[in-house]
């Protein structure tokens, strides 16, 4: 298996990223334009927020998700390229963790069932802090 194995799980949640921020602002123009709201009235921190239902807020929360654990993801895949240890284990549970961020994604965008959301998005974190658990130990067995 080569190294750069690891920066397929890498791009795809990145592409994530951008298919959820395109979906959000579109969700948010068809709101605004849709209620004639004027961009004065959204100049308050939140406003948009307050003023939106749940279709149109509920991407802009994913968005947000995809900034907090998926940065150790991040990080993770770059340390283990960098150190040269990515292997079929690795590659897997990058995958796995893709995977389940996509669908949880998908939930959260949509018809957010929140108890799916949660499972799914605890399958994906834990996938991450596998991949860390596994290369912390790796790290200071040496």
């Amino acid at each position: 298996m080569t190294q750069t194995a690891i920066f397929s799980p890498f791009f795809a949640t990145i592409f994530l990223t951008l298919i959820v921020w395109v979906y959000m602002y579109i969700r948010r123009i068809r709101f605004i334009t849709g209620r004639k709201i004027s961009p004065k009235d959204l100049a308050v921190p939140g406003a948009l927020a307050q003023l939106s239902p749940p279709s149109v807020s509920n991407p802009a929360a994913n968005l947000q998700n995809l900034f907090e654990i998926p940065i150790i993801f991040y990080a993770l895949v770059l340390y283990l390229f960098v150190t040269q240890q990515v292997d079929p284990i690795y590659v897997n549970a990058a995958w796995i963790f893709v995977v389940f961020r996509v669908l949880h994604s998908a939930v959260h965008c949509t018809f957010n069932l929140v108890i799916l959301r949660f499972y799914l998005y605890l399958f994906s974190t834990l996938a991450v802090w596998f991949i860390a658990i596994r290369a912390a130990v790796s790290h200071f067995s040496i």
